[in-house]
């Protein structure tokens, strides 16, 4: 089992500056197709500050972190038995190129199902800008696959 002790448990916070040409590729990736998120001059005319940044893509620069494995080592996860369970945001502000985000990241809850079959890791990240306003909110939800009876 997964010790709940880690449960609270904050990560140092790390910056990731965002860039224009990784919005421009991500809505290529995405096939956004609106010239809001590929041109400046037309993100500008939307009333935005630069290119904004899709809601999505924040779970793209957290990875940018210095240790992007730092949760699944922290627990000691096996990763051949790790399985996405779940990403939702709660979005507070916009965020556009040129911008430094801040991503401060913890532990929120561990728990398990089915006698301990699955255990399941949630991770709340806070994302703030360079003005230290709160961007938006990430949750993300990690299942571990252990063997029925085995939950070393």
């Amino acid at each position: 089992m997964i010790d709940r002790r880690h449960i609270g448990h904050v990560l140092p916070p790390f910056g990731v500056p965002v860039e224009a040409g990784r919005l421009r590729f991500f809505a290529k990736a995405i096939g956004q197709t609106d010239p809001v998120y590929t041109d400046e001059a037309a993100a500008r005319e939307a009333g935005h500050a630069g290119l904004p940044v899709p809601p999505t893509f924040l779970f793209c620069l957290e990875m940018d972190g210095p240790n992007p494995a730092a949760v699944r080592e922290l627990l000691g996860l096996d990763y051949r038995r790790l399985l996405h369970g779940e990403q939702q945001f709660t979005y507070h502000a916009p965020a556009h190129a040129g911008d430094l985000l801040r991503f401060e990241q913890r532990i929120e809850d561990i728990y398990d199902k089915k006698g301990g079959a699955l255990e399941f890791v949630v991770r709340r990240t806070r994302v703030s800008n360079q003005h230290g306003a709160l961007v938006a909110e990430l949750r993300s939800v990690t299942v571990v696959r252990n063997a029925r009876g085995d939950t070393e």
